[in-house]
């Protein structure tokens, strides 16, 4: 039987089982991807496959790839149990055995047990080449965590003592948070800067780039987002409720262009204008919203930090907001009386 090959690019695209020849034509193409035959311990990058490169085949049977996440680019993540508790400000207590790790954002633990270490690492705490290795490459792996605006250091929580101990992280504000195996998500999770919150160690935290102008420039998430890879649990923060949403091939969602939070790599994600500059002026969801295109999982959220950053501002006094249904009817009179206008 023909040998059966597979080829995936960062990206999202995937192809096979397709032949050698049906192969070298998708490398002609494009030769910065990856690719898996049986007999390959994990995926190898397209330029050290000979096969692809040269007239040579093999022989092989019909397999299954591994898991890409598996491969030789990351390591496997810790297994990791974990409850989640609270409604609408809600956090995660994760139970750690002896010599397991979690990594977090800096500042985000609730509570820990004696016997679980705290670390700060400077990169993303993975175990990766980039947190691993010398300096520069220790650079890179922060530098990519500056970009998407977050720290350059990670929190690195390894139990050290015997049985079981847990470690608790809290949100930022309320909403939800969810949990992501990876190893489902096929390897990788693209989601918005600011919504990661804790993973098991072996999580690498990098970035991924908008590809199209106009997607960066008004999609809402900008040109830089969040790229979760690896093996293993992650989880992630988002405001108000959160919902899942598989999209089939072809299926097509819109929604406002703050309200993504996270999907699979090979969901289509583009803009589409939202009418006239009639309804982009007044209809209060701007010019633009998102196009989401399956096959694939997304996850929206109700309620954008931005919005209700924004909802806050307006309604500050300081930034010339104004008090709504509140106070005395003698208003600003009234609210001082009653000592809620000013503190001296």
């Amino acid at each position: 039987m023909a040998a059966q090959w597979y080829i995936e690019y960062d990206d999202g695209r995937k192809y096979g089982p397709v032949t050698i020849e049906e192969a070298r034509k998708y490398v002609q193409d494009d030769a910065g991807g990856y690719a898996w035959t049986e007999g390959f311990s994990g995926w190898k990058p397209i330029s050290e496959v000979v096969e692809l490169t040269a007239n040579d085949t093999m022989v092989a049977t019909s397999f299954s790839p591994p898991s890409r996440a598996r491969g030789s680019r990351l390591n496997s993540a810790d297994e990791i149990d974990y409850t989640i508790y609270g409604e609408d400000i809600q956090y995660v207590e994760i139970e750690l055995d002896p010599g397991e790790s979690v990594v977090s954002e800096a500042g985000a633990m609730m509570y820990k047990n004696s016997h679980i270490v705290m670390d700060t690492v400077f990169g993303d705490g993975s175990g990766s080449k980039e947190d691993t290795g010398g300096l520069f490459d220790k650079l890179v792996g922060a530098g990519k965590r500056l970009v998407t605006g977050e720290s350059l250091f990670t929190t690195v929580f390894t139990h050290r003592g015997n049985g079981k101990a847990t470690v608790a992280f809290g949100a930022p504000y309320p909403g939800r948070i969810i949990p992501v195996d990876l190893d489902e998500m096929g390897g990788t999770l693209i989601c918005q800067k600011d919504c990661f919150l804790c993973a098991a160690k072996g999580v690498s935290i990098g970035i991924y780039f908008q590809k199209k102008v106009l997607t960066g420039l008004f999609g809402g998430e900008g040109f830089i987002m969040q790229k979760l890879e690896g093996d293993g649990l992650a989880f992630i923060h988002a405001g108000g409720m959160l919902k899942e949403i598989e999209l089939k091939d072809g299926e097509e969602l819109h929604l406002d262009t703050g309200c993504l939070v996270a999907m699979q790599p090979h969901i289509h994600f583009d803009l589409e204008q939202a009418g006239g500059i009639k309804t982009g002026l007044f209809g209060g969801e701007g010019f633009f919203f998102a196009k989401l295109r399956g096959p694939g999982k997304i996850w929206i959220q109700s309620l954008p930090f931005s919005r209700l950053a924004g909802r806050m501002l307006s309604a500050a006094p300081q930034a010339g907001g104004k008090d709504t249904g509140e106070g005395s009817v003698l208003g600003a009179i009234g609210d001082l009386a009653m000592g809620d206008r000013f503190n001296f």
